[in-house]
């Protein structure tokens, strides 16, 4: 995979539209709620392309997605659908109570 094959997280997940700006992207990493092929990373420049496994914590859910490509335009809903697949159903994190 080259260069060109790869894109900042924070960037990836604004234009696959799980944020709704960069700024919200990069406080996601930052805090930790992101993990690629299994690994926590803090880093919102860290590069992810076609094939990395990423885990998100999206408030009580917890989704588990392979990225299929990286973009080049923050599109609509079903053009960043196509920027990746999910892995298995979503789940929900620990109840409080």
């Amino acid at each position: 995979m080259s260069d060109g094959d790869r894109i900042r997280i924070d960037k990836w997940l604004w234009q696959a539209r799980f944020v709704k700006s960069r700024a919200l992207a990069v406080d996601l990493v930052a805090a930790g709620r992101v993990r690629v092929n299994g690994q926590k990373t803090e880093k919102p420049g860290r590069a992810v392309g076609p094939g990395d496994v990423l885990t998100l914590v999206l408030g009580p859910e917890v989704r588990v997605l392979r990225i299929l490509a990286c973009g080049t335009r923050r599109g609509p809903a079903p053009e960043a659908a196509t920027l990746y697949e999910l892995i298995g159903a979503p789940a929900t994190g620990p109840e409080e109570g």
